[in-house]
């Protein structure tokens, strides 16, 4: 008894003690040189040894291994805070699991916000060549377990802050390229590829999606374990002619956020712009002088919002080769977006270390200081969403506006209304009762999946993101009826009266994202990302949105636990069975049957509601049919006698281009070819196909996004060999006219296939196909020129498109289809089109098709083809201009890829 009082005691005084600075190791005696020299990187093997290393020694950090990466790395969550607060860390993350979901009455709740701590992400990495994020992030840990000043203890008894390196892949790669070379002249980062395996920079795009497993770490931690107050972000690099951009950020912020969140980074952006001019370290930029803004969902920085977390990002300038900030005279004269201007100057690594560590010190003060307000504010965000979802809601979106405005004037030229004499803006209230207490648009009160849907799979899919994000989800017991319509048990309810209401309808919803331009008549502003991204949309999944409350047979599904689609195992058959060419999964299903060495076939008319292109297996499939019905939630259909017309098929065999440095978009259909099962492809450069003979090798080409010039592009010029390492110079090269076209005409000439998307459909301009650019107009010289931005503009959104089902290419594909396009390529066939075999696949209606997103001169789309395939010589050529694989995302156009990936016997 009396030797465990002693050591109560001493583990008590070891706690209320201050580290000693010298018990802790330094990066130099560690990496052996300081963060922020000049031309040194450390890499990940080393920052994870230096990682352990202080957690070992000290007792502020926690260090857990939250989950591995791409290539297998363990990734970390860093937790620091004062000792005695780290021995009640399940207390204070259970406060913050409360406040983010707010099923808790005021007063708890403002007992909770005094007793808890603010729980503040700071990371660094996700973009590995931007060097800054990953080292800043090993200072700060450093910093954090050595001082003991008075900020930092007081930091460390009111914070729990958690470090994360995002990309750990990355970091070795980068940090083992840069230093290879003795020669410091000779370090760079031109690494040969792709800085995350698929995803390279779009790794910081993937954050409702989920799909990648660094993503889906952190998503656990931030949406369901830690649920973080504050979420910050680091990046590279500030527009030039300053240090670093911050926030606040530029207008506009998206519809569905809380306005406490908006000015919550109002508060935070003002402790870390005052810091530093404190501190004298200017060129702090920030609202209309970055490009970036609040209304985008998808990165590490935005998902947050839709959370209600205060999500941060700086980029920042800064390299290990020194640099220096660059003369922009525009820049010199202070304003509101850049109070206190940088001059020109060397810039050196330390440098943008130094800023970094002073702005993680910034957001960690505020946080001490006002750690209960930020609990409190995050209750009150959930408490505020859980309330529209409760009730009848409108959600002012630019279209209402428009809607009261045109009726307004519409009745004003008819003399129905006349405004208030003096004042121009005095609309009658009748307007705006018109749109805002029109019931049917109201926000919905929530969302049914239906488990009869053709393809259930793919829904569950779609649950598993929400879910991954920290979406409550129901699920039914038992068969329901909503307004009329009967569902079955097991279908899915997403109710909008939770916390995280703004991300279920931003999952759902379309944005409505508004006109905006530099001026009237002027061009208009580019979105930082996409202008819509509607994930039901892109998804193509069948759901209901209910308007009025509901209630039914409804289980609710514990946070984060992921949900298995439900096979149906079939009676056993003597001929065989089909599998629905509509279920994304049965292309899984048909490839692993296919590398079972069972035969499988696709049927060439409907049989049984099952259509054309539905897999036939064998009855010797069996075995394997009932382990793939367990995993993937198929349901084959049983046949009692064999299909009359069907073709064989095997899997062809795939070249997927890609260039030196890594194309994302050639990532992201590796892995999408690697989830569904083709993966028996081969990455192709530039080089070995100017080298020709490519029909020896392969069946299919794939050029996803870019990669083929336009016909009048120049040729590059070729890069100095010598200076890349021997292993990659293949990897070197473009697409030339002069080199690589006559070679991929020859290929497909010869009975290959080429498949292109986005800007490789340029490949049909060379080939001499008879199809034209659709989005042109003459000029004043007589000759076609592009539309001007100003005339038609659509970035990123969401359109409906229809689509021809019966081709083979179309195969369980509906009529119409919704495609994510992003000022993406249209054609039109000029005159000999048809008699030349161009045969539209995908096309544009008469309406607007605008579902999601933003389009300025949607009329230039009308029955243009998006579209298209053609036989070239014994080959065939496709060509779709919309991104159907985006960032693996759009499921719901996949099969145009899929379909032609097989070879007809």
């Amino acid at each position: 008894m009396i030797r465990s009082i002693a050591y109560i005691l001493v583990a008590f005084i070891t706690m209320a003690l201050p580290v000693r600075a010298q018990d802790i190791p330094t990066p130099k005696a560690h990496f052996g040189f300081d963060i922020g020299d000049d031309y040194q990187l450390a890499n990940y093997t080393q920052t994870a040894a230096y990682f352990k290393k202080l957690a070992a020694v000290s007792p502020r950090v926690k260090l857990e291994v939250a989950g591995r990466t791409a290539e297998g790395r363990d990734q970390y969550l860093i937790i620091i805070s004062s000792p005695e607060n780290i021995a009640n860390l399940e207390r204070y993350r259970s406060i913050s699991q409360k406040m983010a979901r707010a099923e808790l009455p005021e007063e708890e709740a403002r007992a909770l916000s005094m007793e808890g701590k603010p729980v503040i992400w700071i990371d660094g990495g996700l973009h590995a060549t931007e060097t800054v994020g990953t080292h800043q992030l090993i200072e700060t840990y450093y910093q954090l377990v050595s001082r003991n000043d008075p900020e930092t203890l007081r930091i460390l008894d009111d914070v729990i802050i958690l470090l994360f390196h995002c990309n750990p892949d990355g970091q070795e790669l980068v940090s083992d390229w840069y230093m290879q070379y003795d020669d410091t002249a000779k370090r760079a980062k031109n690494i040969p590829t792709l800085y995350h395996k698929y995803a390279g920079h779009d790794n910081n795009r993937d954050f409702y999606m989920n799909n990648l497993r660094e993503t889906t770490t952190m998503s656990r931690i931030q949406y369901i374990d830690w649920m973080p107050q504050v979420i910050y972000n680091h990046h590279q690099a500030g527009p030039p002619g300053s240090v670093l951009a911050g926030p606040p950020y530029r207008d506009p912020f998206n519809h569905v956020l809380d306005p406490l969140l908006i000015t919550g980074i109002d508060g935070v952006a003002a402790a870390m712009i005052n810091r530093l001019n404190a501190e004298d370290k200017p060129g702090y930029t920030r609202l209309s002088g970055s490009v970036y803004s609040t209304w985008w969902n998808g990165g590490l920085r935005t998902t947050p919002y839709y959370h209600n977390s205060i999500g941060i990002l700086t980029e920042i300038a800064g390299d290990p080769t020194p640099m220096t900030i660059p003369l922009v005279p525009e820049r010199l004269i202070p304003d509101n977006a850049t109070p206190n201007p940088v001059r020109p100057r060397p810039w050196h690594f330390r440098d943008a270390i130094a800023y970094s560590v002073s702005l993680n010190y910034a957001v960690l003060d505020y946080a001490s200081r006002f750690g209960d307000q930020l609990l409190y504010n995050m209750y009150k965000m959930g408490q505020h969403a859980i309330a529209r979802g409760s009730r009848d809601n409108w959600t002012a979106k630019p279209g209402y506006i428009d809607q009261m405005k045109d009726a307004f004037a519409a009745d004003t030229a008819a003399e129905k209304a006349r405004k208030t004499a003096g004042s121009q803006h005095n609309m009658p209230l009748r307007y705006y009762e018109a749109v805002f207490e029109n019931p049917d648009l109201r926000d919905p009160r929530g969302f049914v999946i239906p488990a009869n849907q053709v393809d259930f799979p793919r829904a569950v899919h779609f649950i598993n993101a929400l879910i991954k994000s920290g979406i409550l989800i129901h699920r039914a017991t038992a068969d329901f009826e909503v307004a009329g319509k009967s569902y079955p048990a097991g279908s899915y309810i997403v109710k909008t009266n939770q916390a995280f209401r703004p991300h279920v309808l931003d999952m759902f919803e379309p944005q409505d994202h508004p006109n905006d331009f530099q001026y009237p008549g002027g061009p208009p502003i580019r979105p930082y990302d996409a202008a819509g991204w509607t994930l039901a949309y892109q998804f193509g999944i069948e759901f209901d949105r209910i308007l009025d409350d509901f209630e039914g047979p409804f289980s609710a599904i514990p946070y984060g636990e992921l949900q298995i689609p439900p096979g149906k195992i079939p009676v056993e058959s003597p001929v065989g069975y089909l599998l629905d060419t509509r279920v994304n999964n049965a292309y899984i299903a048909a490839n692993r049957l296919l590398k079972a060495n069972f035969q499988v076939y696709r049927i060439g008319a409907s049989i049984n509601e099952m259509p054309a292109g539905s897999f036939f297996v064998p009855s010797a499939a069996y075995p394997l049919l009932g382990e793939l019905v367990d995993s993937l939630g198929i349901a084959p259909s049983p046949l009692d006698k064999k299909p009359s017309r069907m073709v064989e098929i095997k899997l062809r065999r795939i070249g997927l281009y890609d260039r030196y440095g890594g194309s994302m978009t050639s990532g992201w259909a590796r892995w999408i070819l690697e989830q569904y099962g083709f993966d028996n492809f081969t990455v192709v450069y530039p080089r070995e196909i100017d080298r020709g003979r490519l029909r020896e090798k392969y069946d299919i080409l794939l050029f996803i996004g870019s990669g083929i010039p336009g016909v009048k592009a120049a040729a590059g010029t070729p890069p100095d060999e010598s200076s890349f390492p021997e292993a990659y110079r293949h990897m070197l090269g473009n697409i030339t006219a002069e080199r690589s076209i006559p070679q991929l005409l020859d290929f497909v000439e010869a009975g290959g296939v080429i498949f292109t998307t986005g800007t490789s459909t340029n490949l049909a301009y060379h080939m001499g196909l008879p199809v034209k650019n659709a989005l042109t107009e003459t000029g004043e010289n007589g000759e076609e020129k592009a539309l001007s931005n100003e005339k038609f503009y659509a970035p990123g959104s969401i359109h409906r498109v229809y689509a021809d089902a019966a081709d083979p290419a179309g195969w369980g594909m509906p009529d119409t289809v919704q495609v994510m396009y992003d000022n993406s390529p249209v054609f039109k066939q000029i005159e000999n089109g048809t008699t030349s075999g161009i045969k539209p696949l995908v096309w544009y209606g008469d309406q607007n098709p605008l579902l999601s997103g933003w389009i300025w001169g949607a009329d230039y789309l009308r029955h243009t083809i998006a579209g298209f395939t053609a036989p070239v010589g014994t080959g065939r050529f496709y060509a779709f201009g919309p991104d159907i694989t985006f960032r693996a995302q759009s499921r719901g156009t996949l099969k145009w890829l899929f379909n032609t990936l097989y070879q007809t016997e």
